[in-house]
C-alpha cells in the first residue's frame, strides 16, 4: 500500500505547487494507484533535497506567461503585453521544425534511434534533427558533445544554462533575432508545463513505493534521488557521423524498405513535401525517387548521406538551411533503410 503524505511533507509539498507560477491539486493517494499518480519529477527532485534547476521562469514580469511561450514554440510570434503581436522570431523555422513537443521514446533512459522512430510512427509524430522539448527543463546539459564541432565557442555558455540554449537555438539555429526577456521566460514558463511527470520514469511499483516512502521521509532519501535520475537522460549524446562513412555502410547493413518508408515519411517529407521548410520539393512520384537514388552516392546536396550527415548550409540571400542528424538521431542502419525504400520506389 502507498501510504499517505502526512505532516510536513504535505505542507511542503502544497507550497512547492506554486514555485513555477502554475498551479498543483495535491490527490488523495488512499484512493489512487500507483499508475495514477502523476507527479512533477523536478518537484518530486527538489523535495528529497537534489538541487533545483536554475531555469524556473521568472514570473515578476506580469507580460511572461505559458500561453505567449506556447505561442512563440509554435507560431514564431505572441501577443505582446500591450496589444498587437511580436515581430516574428524566425522568418525560416519555428521550434517544431526541428523539435517535438511530445515524449518521443519509449524508454527515456536509453537512446536508441529505432525505438525512437518506432515510437514517433505510433504516435504519429515526426522523426526529426533536434531532441523533444518535453522534458528539456529536467535536462541538466545542452549543445553537447559534437555540436561544439558546429558552434563552436557559441555552446559554450549553451552548454549548462538552458536560457542561453534557447537563444542559441533561436538566432543560429532558426536563423532568427534574440528573444526579447519576457519572450524568453514565457517560453520557459510553457517548457515547464511539458515538464517529466513520474510516469514517464517506467518505474515499477515497488519503485514507486520507494518513492512515496521517501517523500513521507523514510529510508534512503539519496539512492531514490539516483533511482530517479537513472530512468531519463539528463543531457542528449550527439555524435556527427560522415557521408562516407554512412555510405560505405550500405553494403555492411541490409536495408529494410517498410523502416525506410516510415522515415521517408516522417522525417523526409515533414520538411520537404510542398517545401514546409525547404526550397527542394519531395514528394511520392517515381520520377522523385528515381532522382534520389541517381543522386545518393554522391556527395551534393541531393545526397541522402550527405544531407543527413553533414545538413545543407545556408545560401547567398537565403538563410535557411537544413540541420544534419547525429547518429542518435538517425542511424547508419536507418539511412540503409531509407536508400532501399527509395530504391524500391524508383523501379
Amino acid at each position: 500500500m502507498i501510504k499517505s503524505l502526512k505532516g510536513k511533507f504535505f505542507v511542503t509539498f502544497l507550497l512547492s505547487a506554486f514555485i513555477i507560477g502554475a498551479s498543483l491539486i495535491i490527490p488523495d493517494y488512499k484512493e489512487l494507484t500507483t499508475s495514477e499518480i502523476d507527479l512533477q519529477v523536478a518537484k518530486v527532485l527538489a523535495i528529497l533535497g537534489d538541487k533545483s534547476a536554475s531555469h524556473y521562469p521568472k514570473s515578476g514580469d506580469f507580460a511572461v506567461s505559458a500561453s505567449r511561450g506556447e505561442s512563440l514554440i509554435k507560431e514564431g510570434i505572441a501577443i505582446k503585453p500591450g496589444g498587437g503581436k511580436t515581430k516574428l522570431q524566425s522568418k525560416h523555422f519555428v521550434c517544431t521544425s526541428c523539435h517535438n513537443l511530445e515524449r518521443e521514446d519509449p524508454d527515456l533512459a536509453s537512446n536508441d534511434p529505432q525505438a525512437r522512430l518506432d515510437y514517433t510512427s505510433q504516435k504519429g509524430l515526426p522523426f526529426l534533427q533536434g531532441t523533444t522539448l518535453y522534458g528539456a527543463v529536467n535536462r541538466e546539459q545542452f549543445y553537447n558533445d559534437d555540436y561544439y564541432k558546429k558552434y563552436g565557442d557559441l555552446v559554450l555558455p549553451a552548454r549548462n544554462d538552458l536560457r542561453e540554449a534557447i537563444q542559441l537555438c533561436a538566432v543560429e539555429c532558426a536563423q532568427g533575432r534574440k528573444l526579447k526577456d519576457w519572450e524568453l521566460e514565457s517560453v520557459l514558463a510553457y517548457l515547464w508545463t511539458i515538464d517529466l511527470k513520474l510516469s514517464d520514469l517506467n518505474l515499477d511499483d515497488s519503485q514507486l513505493e520507494a518513492v512515496y516512502a521517501a517523500l513521507d521521509g523514510e529510508g534512503d532519501q539519496a539512492a531514490v534521488i539516483g533511482l530517479i535520475k537513472s530512468k531519463y537522460m539528463t543531457k542528449s549524446p550527439a555524435t556527427f557521423g560522415t557521408a562516407y562513412d554512412s555510405m560505405i555502410k550500405k553494403d555492411e547493413y541490409k536495408g529494410n524498405p517498410d523502416n525506410g518508408q516510415k522515415i521517408y515519411e516522417n522525417s523526409c517529407l515533414y520538411c520537404h513535401e510542398n517545401r514546409r521548410y525547404s526550397f527542394y520539393h519531395l514528394d511520392n512520384e517515381r520520377l522523385t525517387f528515381k532522382h534520389l537514388k541517381r543522386k545518393a552516392n554522391g556527395y551534393g546536396s541531393h545526397s541522402i548521406y550527405q544531407v543527413t550527415r553533414y545538413g545543407v548550409y545556408s545560401k547567398s540571400g537565403k538563410r535557411s538551411y537544413m540541420p544534419q542528424y547525429p547518429l542518435e538521431k538517425m542511424s547508419d542502419q536507418q539511412l540503409a533503410d531509407l536508400r532501399s525504400y527509395i530504391e524500391l520506389k524508383a523501379e
